[in-house]
């Protein structure tokens, strides 16, 4: 059976799609400014079209950088996480997000809880190591959970903690935060971990870290970045 294109039944080009998905996803935009930069191209979307593509097309995009990152990660030696979790509003209740960034600044994981205790951290440490294997160094901050779930998978011996040792943990929350201000927020735990998790891929992805190169390099890499991007979901 011939296997069908997932823009196969829409009318709107793929390229408008994918870039509709980019703009709201990577930047702190509201769907509705989404909708204007449309319009002062001349391309007249709803607000509720770029909705809708987001939530059908943003995991894809995001399950297809991260098995491409994955696969080159398995490959390498993990040498250190940095793992930290963040307070999140659902609904006016307070949760948690909890996320594992490697020592180049890449989001591996993000997982979604309703507490920070043992049985959270170590559903998040299991879901994060049988994706990307076990790290040599795991920098946590003082939190006691993160120790018990060590202890519980064996790695109690990996764990290191400081005061300035998890920043990088710390500043890779920024991104997210203006993202989550920018949507007030949300109201389903569900819509959190979905849209989490395709904000990481999607901030990797297009992450170039220009502070380390020079201004050529850092253009052929946002080149680079952008036509891989162009070429998702092409069946």
């Amino acid at each position: 059976m011939t296997k069908h294109g997932p823009f196969k039944y829409f009318k709107t080009s793929p390229e408008i799609i994918r870039l509709a998905v980019m703009l709201y996803v990577r930047f702190p935009l509201l769907l509705r400014n989404v909708e204007d930069l449309f319009h002062e191209r001349g391309i007249e979307i709803s607000h509720e079209s770029v909705r809708f593509w987001w939530q059908r097309f943003g995991p894809m995009f995001a399950a297809e950088i991260r098995e491409k990152r994955a696969e080159r990660l398995r490959s390498e030696p993990q040498w250190q996480w940095h793992l930290d979790e963040m307070f999140v509003k659902i609904n006016g209740e307070r949760h948690y997000l909890w996320r594992a960034i490697d020592q180049e600044g890449e989001v591996l994981e993000s997982f979604v809880t309703k507490k920070r205790d043992k049985k959270a951290a170590l559903k998040f440490l299991k879901k994060t190591m049988k994706r990307y294997d076990r790290p040599h160094i795991l920098v946590t901050d003082t939190l006691r959970s993160y120790g018990a779930a060590l202890r519980e998978v064996g790695a109690a011996d990996r764990q290191e903690t400081g005061r300035w040792l998890n920043n990088r943990a710390e500043n890779s929350h920024l991104p997210l935060r203006r993202r989550e201000r920018a949507m007030q927020r949300f109201r389903r735990m569900r819509s959190q971990q979905m849209f989490a998790a395709v904000h990481a891929s999607v901030f990797n992805h297009f992450n170039a870290e220009r502070s380390f190169y020079s201004r050529a390099n850092f253009k052929k890499n946002r080149a680079a970045a952008l036509a891989e991007w162009r070429q998702l979901g092409a069946a």
